[in-house]
């Protein structure tokens, strides 16, 4: 049995050549595969129902007073949204329904707008006070305004005489 010599590159990165006697599987063969499991999955279970949430989509920035946080959220109500907020991190749910909810699958020619729940949760860059925070919904565009909790401020205080 012949035993084949690594080479100079193979034993410095570790890495390991494809020789034609290994076992792969044809990159057409694998393409097929993945086509079939992702373009036609199993009609065994809903796919789609048990899909997690989709992840919303955010502008986060700031000016000298404010924390700000942007996304467009097109044809979701302000009933539909829950936006819950600690002192380092915020989440925001919500779900966007679809009008013609009754509509099958196969009825449609192409179906690329998403439906159903969304949320996503964010780690804030610096504390933010809770108590003052403030969102809005307009034309679809949801803005929450987070006020930054100044570290540098001091206050002083008198101390009374007993």
């Amino acid at each position: 049995m012949k035993k084949n010599k690594q080479s100079f590159f193979e034993r410095l990165t570790g890495s390991v050549s494809v020789r034609e006697e290994d076992e792969f599987v044809p990159f057409m063969e694998e393409k097929k595969i993945l086509e079939k499991e992702v373009l036609y999955p199993s009609n065994d279970e809903d796919w789609l129902e048990d899909e997690e949430d989709a992840q919303l989509t955010i502008d986060l920035l700031q000016d000298h007073e404010y924390i700000i946080i942007q996304s467009m959220l097109a044809g979701v109500k302000s009933d539909d949204l829950d936006v819950e907020i600690s002192q380092e991190m915020i989440t925001i749910r919500g779900k966007r329904k679809n009008p013609h909810g009754g509509q099958k699958h196969e009825d449609y020619y192409c179906q690329e707008l998403y439906w159903g729940p969304f949320s996503r949760s964010v780690l804030l860059p610096q504390e933010v006070d809770t108590e003052k925070s403030e969102a809005s919904l307009k034309d679809g565009l949801l803005v929450i305004k987070l006020p930054k909790i100044d570290k540098e401020k001091k206050q002083k205080i008198k101390i009374k005489n007993s």
